[in-house]
């Protein structure tokens, strides 16, 4: 999945889209790094965790529903996470608050 959101954020042409896994502590990130008229690009686009079982969701930089593809590829919800939002305002989604 974080492949093809890679593959869909084209943002310039020295401006590079890179996967960054850390399998060992189930930590994956994509982030922009280059050049865009004289101006140092880098960020983290999307940033993913494995942790106690389920995917914690800890920064969503795309217009995507992150969520909603994890469950369109077979993650149940109580096993997703929106690290993003704080503990009580995870209590208002359908996911899981920890």
């Amino acid at each position: 999945m974080l492949q093809r959101y890679g593959k869909e954020r084209p943002v310039a042409e020295d401006v590079e889209t890179q996967l960054v896994t850390d399998t060992e502590h189930d930590h994956y990130q994509l982030v922009n790094v280059g050049w865009l008229n004289n101006r140092r690009i880098y960020g983290c686009i999307l940033h993913i965790d494995l942790k106690d079982d389920k995917v914690w969701v800890q920064h969503n930089g795309t217009e995507r529903l992150v969520a909603g593809d994890l469950v369109e590829l077979g993650v149940p919800k109580e096993q997703i996470v929106l690290g993003f939002h704080t503990p009580y305002r995870r209590n208002l989604t359908e996911f899981a608050v920890n």
